[in-house]
């Protein structure tokens, strides 16, 4: 009570208080409070909150709060009770449903409250962190299958996305890690597959832009999808995409297309009016026209295609008759009744007459025949068990239909004879056949997922063959691939290509013509070409493995020997089967090359030194000397080692025997000064030599070895005294005359000295001249020569007295197996003599005999295997016996060598084919025709004029499948080989009582080769019908018919283009693959064909033999040989271009004939059509010398008296000598040495006074120190030979001079010329050659000079001189031969062509031969006439005795013979040539030539036949084909007969159908020249048709052109540009808002032409143009002048003609005036006469 006069609280703290207690409510009951609280507060106000609330929204307990609340929530109650009593009264149970309402709330609040608190804290919690996972990752497993398991990571996350611990996240919503899946493994390939459905029709992409363009250009681009989903091959069971990826990726499933622009019907033009379709009174007539295209792509639908007009002929005379007798169709075929029910009548008297015929049948012969004849009925009756034949009946309706359709009573037709309404007809029966066949095993048996798959089939039977039904059977049999899978099916053989050995490498193939005609090849070398021959044999890796496996599994299963021997031997056969030669087809792969270059090493020559000097008189072995025997020797030595050894090399020793040989000796090298005698200071003396020991060689050993050597002896000699005379040192002796002794030859040496000063008084005096000059004799030994010759070394010969020998070892790049001797011959042979005693020879150095030597291997010749026999022909023979043989072959691998097992001698074997069975041919047999079944006398009792016994019926007969032999077969047998079955039925009449009967037409007779002949055929009358003279009228039925014979003429005329030219065949020689010596025949006469046709008179094509001609016109003709370039032979090598170092030398060659007919080309030539070859050559600095004699005694030129001494002049002879081993021999051109360094031949001299002193000739200067820096110096000395009388001086004994570079102090360095060509082999061809280089010693002034220069100072050389290089081969193309011709391209006509191929089997390379261009020939074949059966005409629809309704239309089927060409219609011909052709028409095997048709009754609405398809048309945009297929149409265009009946028309109809080779066609507006104001605008195709329809409307030119106001003034009309314009003659005068005011007339200028007698009469006069012009004849020609334009302003022109009249004006002016004007006098001239013409030439001819 107290709580009611607690202050009022403010109403927003009120609000805030309710909201902060409504966070602690379940929602729902949350919502339930605000509704409450709304309605409370609509009802009493503001109620304040009671204090007690506070405690839960200052977060006391929950059970406080709830308490809290609870006495809250009552004392609300309470308190709305009471205040009800202060306040506004209300009823006493007015506050019971806001108190139960509050206790249920209240309720709710405790069950709710303590979840809510926990999902609050769980919401806070799970909002904020989140489970992530991973991709999944691979399948994995043990089995292939939906065993396997896929796993994937899974983790927490924090939603700002860094990573927690899972305990984080809440755990029942964690994602799965682990799933179970598919796995796949590759055999699963061939089991799913992806199953691509067709692409969904192409819809169109939302477009952005605002609005479609006016004018569609290619369409709108759209977006077509399709369904693709991976399924199991086997059933189409849906399966995971992911196992079908995992061998493919996923198709795309979408794309993009084009939707083209809408394309609407087009028409073409209407035909020409129809005739009126009555001959008098109104009618109508009517034009037709076909659609061209039709509607595509939401275009418009097609116009009318007809048109018709009301006609009116002349009046009828007699009334035309308002009703036609109307037949309609047939009805389905029915059975007739029972035969119980229609001989029920009968039945008492059947059974009488049936006792009465057994009665008469007693005989048992008679009844075993009438078995007989009843089993073998059955019989036929159970061959007919296929097809079960019903004839039944139809009839039809006879009507009498008026005009406007309507029926009327058959007496408003008033006909005699009606049609007839009753037929015999055949009961549809379709085919049936049986259930499908087990799948065949797979026809491959081996598993290869390279290989093409297999093939499986299933068959089923015919059980019910059709009919009279359209449709055929079904296919009896089909076929799909299959692949055999499992552990026991055996891997499939696999085959390659295998190669034999390469042959030996030959040259000769690579010779040019040239080269060939030189004759010996034998020594060719360098590069070659080597070819091998292939051969296809098993690949047997993947069965060996197989077979490894399947002996690995049987020993696992069981351990007998006799299984686990069992695959060994298997895998044993199948090694030497392995390489079996097998047919070559087999081997798809590609094949290896055939050739390869090679090389043929070539031998390289034997090259020596030039021989040493001849050695002094030695022993042959200073170790053991003996007697006095001693020979001299020279020697040379190998400078290039030959190919084959040493052994092949010259002998490299001679020697000569002498006496008092001795093997050391002591060498004089100098002579010491002159020591005069008894220490006088001059006069006689003696000079000690200065010697060292040498050996037989000559060089210098120890001293001691010379201790038995003769010591030369001291030398006397002269130093003279004062005054003496004075002589100079003896010369060198020179070199010797003869290299030896003979009787006739003397070897001699001379040596010289001069007088260098004369004596004084008292003086010794000087010798004569002759004491000046020694000579000795040298080369004193015989000229008799020795030497050892060696044989070439013998055949090699097993030792067998050699131990095994390690058989790897190898000679030459040879394996060897063992070791054998080698023996020679050796001689002693006198020098140009001959053999001589082997004493005469040193016996020491006497060469090897015998020598070891190893033997290569024997070579086997290798062959495969035979291959396996040819197969024989599988199937059995048809007509003759054909003897078929059946060979195998094998190959030569490796051909024998080294003395190796020959090769055996067949290669090839053949033997006859057992004899094949023959042929089943197969037949239908057609038994006899059963009785004629006329239709049910109960059906056409009721006609009129109908005879029970007589009348058109139906027949049928049985047909039976017999061998050739009679016997009896499957009757699907016949229906493979046996053609079309034989018709079941057939129409049969039985005869009544009037009708004539005759026997069927023979067969024309022969016609006997007579031209103009006549043949005729035959038939009878039958029976009664002999007797009948209605029959015997032979003008109604003839018995005989006559036909004139043909007159065969026949004439040939060629057909198509020459062939190629063809050479006559030739066979070959091949051995291993490489043809024999000489290129195939490619060249020379062949022949070239042309087909001839033959016809007869009728242009008919015939057989070529009834022409007596082969086939062929046959010409000769050339193709013409290659030739190749031709050069000359190289000439001889230029001498060296430098006679010191290196320089080049060449040789050149010329062309002698260009190639042509595609030989060989020419090397690259120079302008003057030469090729060089130029190679570094070096000359020995040496070789050619400058020889000087002493210098002559001082000749003084100022003589004194007194003393002969003083200046003057001395000489000597210089002379250019070739240098050799023993020293200048020959004297030789002073050219050859060099110029530069010739010594001088004079100089100036001062002979002494017998006082002065006599110095000796100057030494040689020291040498200059390097390098020459000009700070070093060189000396040179004399000897003082005389001293002077009373102590005069002498001059100075040594002189100096500074070394400056290039003057007399040099330095020296190595040049490298530049690389020769390429040089080969003078037998070689090409391939390896080598390219050398030259070293020179250069001196600092660039002067090359000796080497020993460059050597003496020890410069580095570290250049290569040789290296090796490659010519390229000219390899000539080598082709394949000729295949042989194909078969004819077409089975008979006129275009048929045989073709023959060969490949390129080596390309060309280098300068060889190229390849032709030709690498296939073509030749016609035989032409042969065609022969097809062909339709003719439909005749016109034929309605038996009625005007209309459903008649037939016949056809017949002729042969043709055609030239096999599209174009060719045929002509008939008789049907006998086309026995053996099937008859099929246009690839339909159903024959149909009748059929029903419509005859329209008089006043019907029908449509016509269908129009011609149109031609096939493509989709394209600007002649490009979109994609969408061609497309052909026809139509039926609707024909009225009455206007009254248009209600009635049925709809115009229109047929489409795909077609290929469509063609792009194009629209374009055509029009006519303008008439007037007026033309006409068409529409026309792109081949010519016109149409309607296909151009755009927006773009049609106009078709008038009429002007707006219309031009109505005099002479005016509508110009193009659509405004007023006048006429020819008339000019425009125009108003001034530009509109023609009037059409004014203007003068006309008539200019006469030549012809015009009057011709010099001008005359102008005004013309009317619309009047015809006077002048007729043509003479004159008019001009009109319209000087003012359409605007009434003067035209340009006339500006222009004015100018040029002011311009002649002012000419003819000037002229007048320069005319009248005076001329000045010319000045007198002197000396006229006297002045020379001078006359310019100008080039003239005639100056």
């Amino acid at each position: 009570m107290g709580e009611r006069g607690a202050a009022p609280v403010p109403a927003e703290e009120l609000l805030q208080q309710r909201q902060r207690a409504r966070t602690l409510l379940f929602p729902g009951v949350k919502r339930l409070l605000l509704l409450q609280g709304h309605a409370q507060q609509r009802e009493r106000g503001l109620r304040p909150l009671p204090p007690r609330a506070e405690t839960v929204r200052r977060g006391g307990s929950l059970q406080e709060g709830l308490a809290a609340a609870l006495r809250d929530f009552g004392a609300g109650g309470m308190g709305l009770s009471a205040g009800s009593a202060s306040g506004c009264p209300a009823p006493g149970n007015a506050a019971l449903p806001a108190r139960s309402l509050r206790v249920l709330l209240l309720l709710l609040l405790l069950l709710a409250a303590t979840r809510d608190a926990r999902a609050q804290s769980e919401f806070q919690t799970s909002s904020v962190y989140l489970w992530k996972t991973g991709p999944w990752g691979r399948c994995m497993g043990d089995e292939c299958g939906p065993g396997g398991i896929q796993t994937r990571a899974v983790w927490c996350a924090h939603a700002e996305g860094w990573t927690t611990l899972p305990t984080n996240c809440r755990q029942p919503e964690r994602p799965d890690n682990q799933q179970s899946c598919f796995r796949v493994c590759d055999w699963h390939k061939e089991l799913y597959d992806w199953q691509i459905g067709s692409w969904n029709q192409c819809r169109p992409v939302l477009s952005r832009s605002h609005e479609k363009p006016l004018e569609c250009l290619r369409g709108e681009e759209g977006i077509q999808t399709r369904d693709i989903a991976c399924v199991q091959k086997s059933n189409g069971v849906p399966a995971e995409d992911v196992i079908c990826e995992y061998f493919e990726p996923k198709p795309r499933q979408e794309q993009a297309c084009l939707i083209p622009c809408r394309q609407d019907c087009i028409v073409a033009e209407f035909s020409p009016w129809s005739e009126c379709s009555r001959t008098c009174g109104n009618g109508l007539q009517h034009r037709t026209r076909h659609v061209v295209a039709p509607p595509q792509f939401g275009g418009s639908a097609c116009p009318n295609l007809t048109e018709f007009q009301t006609c009116r002929s002349s009046p009828c005379s007699a009334e035309e008759s308002l009703y036609s007798l109307n037949v309609g169709p047939w009805s389905a075929c029915s059975v007739p009744h029972s035969r119980q029910i229609r001989q029920a009548r009968k039945r008492g008297k059947s059974k009488d007459k049936e006792k009465d015929r057994e009665k008469a049948v007693r005989d048992p012969e008679a009844r075993e025949l009438i078995k007989k004849k009843r089993n073998r009925n059955r019989q036929n009756r159970q061959e007919n068990k296929y097809w079960d034949i019903q004839i039944g009946y139809q009839t039809r309706q006879v009507t009498c239909t008026h005009r406007n359709g309507k029926t009327a009573a058959l007496s408003f037709c008033n006909q005699e004879k009606l049609p007839i309404t009753f037929q015999s007809c055949v009961m549809t029966k379709e085919c049936q056949v049986s259930e499908w066949s087990e799948w065949s095993p797979c026809s491959k048996t081996c598993f290869d997922m390279t290989t093409p798959k297999g093939n499986r089939t299933r068959s089923r039977t015919i059980r019910q063959l059709p009919v009279g039904s359209e449709s055929e059977c079904p296919q009896l049999e089909e076929a799909e691939e299959c692949v055999s899978q499992g552990d026991g099916v055996a891997p499939c053989i696999t085959y390659g290509w295998r190669a034999t050995e390469w042959t030996e490498c030959r040259v000769d193939p690579l010779l040019s013509q040239q080269d060939k005609r030189r004759g010996n090849h034998t020594a060719l070398c360098g590069g070659g070409v080597q070819t091998r021959e292939l051969y296809c044999v098993q690949a047997n890796e993947n069965l060996l493995s197989y077979l490894n496996t399947l002996k690995d599994k049987e020993e696992s299963q069981s351990q007998s020997k006799s299984k686990a021997s069992a695959a060994p031997l298997l895998s044993i056969t199948f090694e030497i089967t392995a390489s079996r030669p097998v047919d070559r087809k087999l081997c798809t792969g590609p094949l290896p090359s055939t050739s390869q270059l090679c090389h043929v090493p070539c031998p390289t020559e034997c090259e020596t030194s030039a021989w040493s000097a001849w050695g002094p008189c030695t022993y042959e072995s200073c170790d053991d000397p003996q007697a006095k025997k001693g020979f001299k020797l020279r020697k040379r030595r190998i400078t290039n080692e030959p190919t084959g050894g040493t052994g092949n090399c010259p002998h490299l020793l001679e020697a000569i025997p002498c006496e008092e040989p001795s093997c050391y000796e002591w060498r004089i090298t100098g002579l010491e000064q002159c020591i005069p005698d008894n220490e006088r200071p001059c006069g006689p003396g003696t000079q000690v030599p200065a010697v060292v020991c040498i050996n037989s060689d000559g060089e210098e050993v120890d001293r001691q070895l010379c201790r038995d050597a003769i010591y030369p002896i001291p030398v006397a000699c002269q130093a003279p005294c004062p005054k003496d005379c004075v002589l100079s040192p003896w010369s060198a002796w020179s070199s010797c005359s003869h290299t030896c002794s003979g009787k006739a030859t003397e070897g001699r040496q001379v040596r010289a000295r001069s007088v260098l000063a004369y004596a004084g008084e008292g003086g010794t005096q000087c010798p004569n001249s002759s004491a000046l000059q020694e000579t000795r004799s040298c080369n004193e030994h015989s000229c008799t020569v020795y030497h050892w010759q060696t044989g070439p070394w013998g055949q090699c010969i097993e030792d067998t007295s050699v131990s095994a020998f390690n058989s790897s070892a190898s000679w030459n790049g040879e394996a060897t197996c063992s070791v054998g001797m080698q023996t020679r011959k050796v001689i002693c042979v006198r020098v140009n003599v001959g053999q001589v005693g082997p004493k005469k020879c040193p016996e020491s150095l006497r060469p090897e005999t015998v020598r070891p030597c190893l033997l290569p291997c024997r070579k086997d010749c290798i062959v495969t295997p035979f291959s396996d026999w040819t197969a024989c022909p599988s199937s059995c023979q048809e007509g003759g016996v054909m003897v078929r043989k059946q060979s195998r072959h094998r190959v030569i691998i490796q051909l024998p060598a080294n003395g190796g097992r020959e090769c055996p001698d067949s290669l090839f074997e053949e033997r006859e084919c057992e004899a094949s069975p023959v042929c089943h041919n197969y037949r239908w047999k057609t038994h006899k025709w059963r009785r004629c079944q006329l239709v049910p006398w109960y059906v056409r009792q009721d006609s009129p004029g109908a005879q029970e016994t007589c009348g058109p019926g139906l027949q049928a007969r049985a047909i039976t499948c017999r061998r050739q032999d009679g016997g009896q077969a499957d009757i699907s047998e016949c229906l493979k080989y046996s053609g079309p079955l034989p018709p079941l039925t057939q129409m049969c009449q039985i005869p009544c009582q009037d009708d004539c009967q005759f026997t069927n037409w023979s067969k024309f007779s022969p016609c006997n080769g007579d031209c103009g002949g006549v043949r005729t055929r035959k038939r009878t009358l039958v029976g009664k019908s002999k007797k009948k003279d209605k029959c015997r009228n032979s003008q109604l039925y003839p018995l005989i018919e006559n036909q004139f014979c043909p007159c065969d003429k026949y004439s040939a005329q060629p057909v198509g283009n020459w062939s190629d030219c063809i050479l006559p065949e030739g066979r070959m020689e091949v051995l291993l693959g490489m043809k024999v010596q000489g290129d195939a025949k490619e060249c020379g006469q062949g022949y070239r064909y042309q087909a001839m046709a033959c016809y007869d008179q009728d242009s008919r094509l015939v057989e070529t033999s009834r022409c007596n001609s082969h086939g062929y016109i046959e010409e000769a003709c050339i193709i013409p040989c290659p030739s190749d370039c031709k050069l000359s032979e190289w000439s001889n090598w230029s001498r060296c271009s430098k006679s010191c170092g290196s320089g080049v030398k060449v040789r050149s060659k010329w062309l002698r004939e260009k190639p042509y007919n595609g030989g060989r080309p020419c090397p690259k030539l120079d302008h003057v059509n030469q090729v060089y070859e130029v190679v570094p050559c070096h000359s020995d600095c040496s070789q050619y010398i400058w020889v000087t004699e002493p210098w002559s005694v001082c000749k003084v030129t100022n003589v004194d008296l007194k003393e002969n001494c003083g200046e003057g002049v001395q000489t000597r002879k210089v002379r250019c000598m070739l240098n050799t081993v023993d020293g200048p021999s020959d004297t030789v051109e002073d050219y050859l040495c060099d110029p530069e360094e010739m010594p001088l031949g004079a100089r100036k001299c001062t002979l002494p006074c017998p006082e002065d002193c006599v110095m000796s000739e100057w030494g040689s200067w020291s040498q200059c120190s390097l390098p020459c820096n000009g700070s070093s110096v060189r000396e040179r000395s004399a000897e003082c030979l005389r001293q002077p009388d009373d102590g005069k001086p002498c001059p100075a004994a040594t002189e100096a001079e500074a070394c400056t570079l290039n003057k007399n102090c040099y330095h020296y360095d190595y040049n490298v010329t530049d690389w020769s060509t390429c040089q080969l082999s003078e037998k070689a061809v090409c391939g390896s050659g080598i390219k050398t280089r030259m070293l020179d010693c250069v001196r600092s002034d660039g002067k090359s000079v000796d080497l020993k220069y460059c050597e003496e100072l020890g410069l580095e050389k570290t250049w290569q001189m040789n290296t090796s290089c490659v010519v390229e081969c000219p390899v000539n193309c080598q082709l394949s031969d000729w295949s042989p011709w194909s078969e004819c391209s077409q089975t008979c006509g006129l275009t048929g062509k045989m073709i023959r191929r060969r490949t390129i089997n080596q390309p060309f390379q280098g300068d060889g031969r190229p390849c032709p261009s030709q690498m296939e020939q073509f030749k016609p074949c035989p032409v042969k006439p065609c022969y097809r059966w062909q339709y003719g005409q439909w005749s016109a629809c034929k309605v038996e005795d009625a005007q209309c309704g459903e008649g037939t239309r016949v056809r017949n089927i002729s042969c043709v013979v055609y030239d096999g060409s599209i174009e060719d219609v045929g002509k008939i011909v008789d049907e006998e040539f086309c026995a053996e052709i099937e008859p099929i028409i246009d690839g339909d095997k159903k024959i149909i030539l009748e059929e029903t048709c419509t005859f329209p009754c008089p006043g019907d609405c029908y449509l016509r036949e269908w129009s011609e398809w149109s031609l096939c048309q493509l989709t394209c945009v600007n002649g490009e084909d979109l994609g969408f297929g061609g497309i052909q149409v026809r139509s039926r265009a609707v024909i009225v007969q009455d206007l009254e009946n248009q209600h009635l028309c049925p709809e115009q109809a229109l047929e489409t159908r795909p077609c290929n080779d469509g063609q792009c066609y194009e629209y374009k507006w055509m029009a006519s020249p303008w008439k007037g104001s007026s033309r006409t605008v068409w529409c026309q195709r792109s081949d010519g048709l016109n149409v309607t329809g296909g151009c755009l409307v927006m773009r049609q030119p106009d078709a008038d052109r009429s002007c707006n106001p219309p031009c109505s003034q005099p002479h005016a009309y509508c110009s193009e540009t659509r405004t007023c314009s006048c006429e020819d003659g008339y000019t425009e005068v125009m108003s001034s808002d530009g509109t023609l005011e009037q059409c004014t007339l203007i003068p006309v200028v008539v200019i006469p032409t030549m012809e015009d007698k009057k011709g010099d009469v001008k005359t102008s006069r005004a013309v009317n143009p619309t009047q015809p012009s006077s002048n007729q004849s043509g003479r004159g020609r008019t001009w009109f002048l319209q000087p003012f334009g359409p605007d009434g302003r003067l035209k340009t022109w006339v500006y222009g003609v004015a100018a040029g009249a002011f311009v002649l004006l002012i000419f003819i002016v000037s002229m007048i005036y320069l005319a009248c004007k005076k001329p000045k006098k010319p000045q007198r001239r002197q000396n006229n006469r006297l002045k020379p013409l001078t006359l310019a030439y100008d080039g003239d001819a005639d100056m």
